[in-house]
Formats: C-alpha cells, sequence, structure tokens
C-alpha cells in the first residue's frame, strides 16, 4: 500500500490554512499538484500576463522542488485559460520551465469564464512521476 505525504512548500502554508487543501500529494512515485495561479505568498495576483503566467509556474515549481522533483517528471499538465488568445505568450513561457523537448507532458488547455480569484488568467495543474 502507498503512503501519502502531503506536499506544501513553506511559503504556501497560508493556502493550506485558508483555503484548505494541499498544494501537492505524493502517493508513490506520482505527485498531483493542486492548480497553480499566478499570485504571490501573500496570495496577491500578479499584475502583467507574461509575469503571472510566469508566478504561476513558478509556484508549480515550488511544489515540484518541495516534492524532490522537476519540471522533467511532470507527466501530464491541464490549464484553464480565461482567454485563449493568450495562448502564444503562455506557450512562449511555458517553454522556460519545460526545457527538455525529449520530456515533454501531455498538455489539455481548456478555456473557462473565471478563476478562483479576480483577475487570475490561467491556472495550472500537474501530474509528476517521481522516478
Amino acid at each position: 500500500m502507498s503512503i501519502r505525504q502531503d506536499i506544501t512548500p513553506a511559503d504556501m502554508q497560508n493556502i493550506r490554512q485558508r483555503f484548505g487543501y494541499s498544494p501537492g500529494v505524493k502517493v508513490g512515485q506520482m505527485l498531483y499538484i493542486a492548480g497553480q495561479v499566478g499570485r504571490d505568498a501573500e496570495l496577491n495576483v500578479i499584475e502583467g500576463k507574461e509575469a503571472q503566467f510566469a508566478q504561476a509556474f513558478d509556484n508549480v515549481k515550488k511544489v515540484l522542488t518541495a516534492a524532490g522533483a522537476d519540471f522533467d517528471q511532470v507527466v501530464e499538465m491541464v490549464t484553464y485559460h480565461v482567454d485563449m488568445g493568450d495562448l502564444p505568450l503562455f506557450i512562449e513561457v511555458k517553454s522556460r520551465y519545460f526545457r527538455n523537448p525529449d520530456r515533454l507532458p501531455t498538455w489539455t488547455a481548456i478555456t473557462t469564464p473565471a478563476l478562483a480569484m479576480p483577475g487570475l488568467l490561467v491556472e495550472i495543474k500537474c501530474t509528476a512521476c517521481l522516478e
């Protein structure tokens, strides 16, 4: 039987306390990362599309790092976008994090009318295999 381990980076404790969920959960060799958005440690929404996309990926990276993983181990990514017109810029930012062309995840992009907080433009949910 696999042991479940909650993964909460130090600067994400407020998410766990305020919203009642774990940023990541590790079960066996699998890491499930909750949807990460472009907000800082104080839960302030980042201004500017490119900066917000980068912050969302930085937040994914924090969970990966806390679990001893990196972007090469991400096997699935689901993104939620309020405006698919932002996709070219999002792809440009994404390429800064997924650098190894031989280790790209599957990816599903979904449009949605809104996210959890006003001003959020994207949410990134990932699953990683910790080999």
